[in-house]
């Protein structure tokens, strides 16, 4: 996997994950350039200074600003990492049912990081995977959030319900979501985004959370009504606190 740019390079060494090697453009001479060289030669890292057709080449989304990390593939949680490692707090968790599309990942993986998310529940199957291009959309928030890949999310929501959680599906057509208690141990899924919550997982759901609209558009894109969601949910358990 590569990881692209300085701002996710930088994320990338606050973490344990193995690094190979990081590429680096040869003769960068702003500030914010050097002072990551630094810090990459103080983790004993190794660099590999390159032309910039090459940082061109290797690059995926021509956004490199002269960086790229090569690490290991992903190596996905299991939900009981995610489950223990909030054992001691209301754990609060994001399911996304069919989110197909990496961009739409990346940016909820931003959100969820910035909101202090346990974790992250994607499907094996019907589902975008962790990628690099996830990992750039991210901004490196993906080296610091638990992402758990299951082979059913049905099951990984009963898992979570013999665990303590209410889990609460968000999608049109239920209850108000700003009168609905969001504090305690919970989970919220998001649904697809052409598809929304499924079916059965909508009827596996303690309950269906709606955000009220008001313009002639019924509907969020995947990121940003997680992110409404998310966040309403943030204001709840700060204000319980």
């Amino acid at each position: 996997m590569k990881i692209e740019g300085r701002n996710s390079v930088y994320e990338l060494l606050k973490t344990d994950k193995e690094i190979d090697k990081i590429l680096v453009q040869k003769d960068l001479k702003d500030e914010a350039s050097k002072r990551l060289i630094n810090v990459i030669k103080s983790h004993k890292i190794k660099i590999q200074l390159v032309d910039k057709y090459v940082i061109d080449k290797e690059s995926e989304s021509s956004r490199s600003q002269g960086f790229i990390a090569c690490v290991s593939d992903y190596k996905y949680f299991d939900l009981a990492d995610i489950i223990d490692g909030a054992a001691n707090k209301d754990g609060f968790i994001v399911i996304l049912n069919e989110i197909l599309d990496p961009h739409n990942l990346g940016s909820i993986i931003r959100v969820c990081e910035c909101a202090g998310v346990d974790g992250i529940v994607i499907a094996k199957d019907r589902s975008a995977s962790v990628s690099d291009t996830v990992m750039r959309i991210s901004e490196g928030a993906l080296n610091h959030i638990k992402v758990a890949r299951v082979v059913n999310i049905n099951n990984a929501i009963k898992e979570l319900k013999d665990n303590g959680y209410w889990v609460y599906g968000a999608e049109m057509g239920g209850g108000e979501m700003y009168k609905t208690d969001l504090t305690g141990k919970i989970a919220i899924v998001i649904g697809g985004e052409d598809s929304g919550v499924k079916a059965l997982t909508k009827k596996n759901c303690d309950g269906i959370i709606s955000i009220p609209m008001f313009g002639k558009v019924n509907s969020l894109n995947a990121s940003v009504a997680c992110g409404v969601v998310v966040y309403e949910a943030v204001r709840q358990r700060l204000k319980k606190d």
